[in-house]
């Protein structure tokens, strides 16, 4: 039990440690060194689990970025407004408490000094650190592991690494470059700073990471879905593929995901809200999406009152139904112009309230009660069988595979009430820009669109619910649209000016 505890206070202190600490530091806590966690771990290899626990839990805990007080600080879906609101596809309509205005003003993301710069850098990081220490308690990066037990955890820490560094390079990077250099690559604890590496360097410890993740995961049974398992780190794996153009691999990992991974289309009841007209009952419980076992959901988080969230949470910036910023006056909504290119038939357009905006019938708390869930118990969902249509079909289309990327596309609309017949009519760039839109609609709210948006190498446009630049075209290389290097890396960074 004292090994025990001393992983925990490990985990404890790793994500209260204070913004002003070198994060990246080798020893960064004086608990518990590497040489210790080994022999820790040659006592107890269960232990691991816990720390590795601790990293899933770094995902939604509030203050991960290393802020006490920013309501936009907690974890990845945090980062998933953030990027959305980049990407134009969600508009701020509210500025009463001043959360994201500088980042939708694009203000934040061209001041090094802004914290907004620092949070993800500080999480990514963060993650980072944690996987590098699991990963060196089993034996480092290239360990032969003896058991299954032992496979799993290194393979759930490489797919956590890979899918740190891949959103480092998204968040850091304005397109892809290979030649640029981007950042600083940390592979075991050891390592005192480091200069900026190439992205083709990047991106290679990123496959690579995946790629051995995959392997090691296969077998793998998880115990819920806050666990990477095999499909999940697929899925990382596609979208490491994509940004770096590389289409031929990005459809041979999909296509295994969605003929391998038991994963079925979200069923068109559960995409919007049906209320009963007189009164106002939800008919349709497991629309909101909000749990977690909803069976298209890969990955995502069970969230309990035990996690003892709040509105500092996604649900709180997000959903009017939650005692909440959405709810008190900051509202987030979809762009107007991306609205009307949703057709009248298509489920999805319900998701929105038609004069608004809002989500109200998208992401919702299933009680409905205006401002009314205080501890969250809604779920967070990180990556669902979605995705992998779509990029699927969009690998299809830019690698000269039309009949297969318009069949993936039609199995995906068809379940919308979507009529799929205008489909046969696209090809070329038409076809490829009407799955970029499929995938700007579907994955609204979800952090995705961003990442499309670079893939793409889309000009988006603000349409009129935005309260700043709007009508400005803005292409996807714009500085505006990517965040710098933050100024506590470059202070306490020797390599990097």
């Amino acid at each position: 039990m004292k090994h025990l505890n001393i992983i925990l206070i490990f985990v404890a202190t790793l994500s209260l440690v204070s913004c002003n600490e070198d994060y990246l530091d080798a020893n960064p806590t004086s608990e518990v060194s590497s040489d210790k966690l080994e022999e820790i771990v040659a006592k107890n290899p269960a232990a691991l689990n816990n720390l590795l626990s601790g990293v899933y839990t770094t995902m939604y805990t509030a203050g991960s970025g290393g802020t006490d007080l920013d309501h936009d600080d907690f974890g990845q879906k945090g980062y998933d407004i953030f990027t959305d609101m980049l990407s134009a596809d969600m508009a701020l309509a509210g500025t009463n408490y001043g959360w994201y205005t500088r980042i939708v003003r694009l203000q934040a993301t061209v001041n090094f000094a802004d914290i907004a710069n620092y949070k993800p850098w500080r999480y990514y990081y963060r993650i980072i650190l944690s996987t590098n220490q699991i990963i060196g308690a089993l034996g480092g990066n290239d360990a032969v592991l003896a058991t299954d037990d032992a496979k799993y955890i290194m393979g759930q820490a490489k797919a956590m690494r890979g899918y740190a560094y891949f959103y480092l390079t998204q968040l850091y990077q304005k397109g892809y470059d290979p030649n640029e250099e981007i950042l600083p690559i940390y592979i075991d604890t050891e390592a005192p700073n480091q200069p900026k590496s190439k992205a083709s360097d990047v991106y290679a410890l990123i496959e690579k990471d995946l790629s051995e993740a995959v392997v090691l995961l296969e077998g793998y049974t998880r115990p819920n879905k806050s666990s990477i398992n095999k499909s999940v780190a697929q899925g990382l794996l596609a979208y490491a593929y994509g940004a770096q153009g590389k289409y031929a691999k990005v459809a041979e990992v999909t296509s295994k995901v969605i003929s391998q991974g038991g994963f079925p289309l979200t069923q068109s009841s559960a995409l919007a809200a049906n209320l009963d007209p007189v009164s106002g009952k939800l008919l349709n419980p497991e629309s909101g999406f909000n749990d977690v076992n909803t069976p298209s959901w890969m990955w995502g988080i069970d969230l309990t009152s035990s996690n003892d969230l709040d509105l500092v949470s996604w649900w709180g910036q997000m959903d009017y139904y939650t005692y909440s910023y959405a709810w008190a006056g900051d509202p987030k909504v979809i762009d107007k112009s991306l609205y009307d290119k949703i057709s009248a038939s298509d489920v999805r357009k319900k998701q929105f309230s038609s004069s608004s905006g809002r989500p109200l019938y998208k992401f919702f708390d299933p009680n409905r009660k205006a401002g009314g869930q205080r501890t969250i118990t809604t779920d967070y969902i990180y990556m669902r069988i979605e995705e992998m249509y779509l990029l699927d079909a969009e690998a299809k289309a830019k690698t000269n595979d039309e009949a297969g990327a318009k069949t993936r596309l039609k199995e995906l609309l068809s379940t919308r009430n979507v009529n799929v017949a205008y489909i046969d009519g696209l090809s070329g760039a038409s076809l490829q820009q009407e799955i970029y839109l499929q995938t700007r609609i579907e994955l609204w709210g979800e952090g995705k669109s961003y990442l499309a948006m670079k893939r793409n190498k889309a000009t988006t446009v603000r349409g009129e619910r935005h309260l700043f630049l709007v009508g400005e075209s803005i292409p996807y290389n714009d500085e505006r649209l990517t965040f710098k290097i933050p100024q506590n890396e470059i202070l306490n960074n020797p390599f990097i000016n």
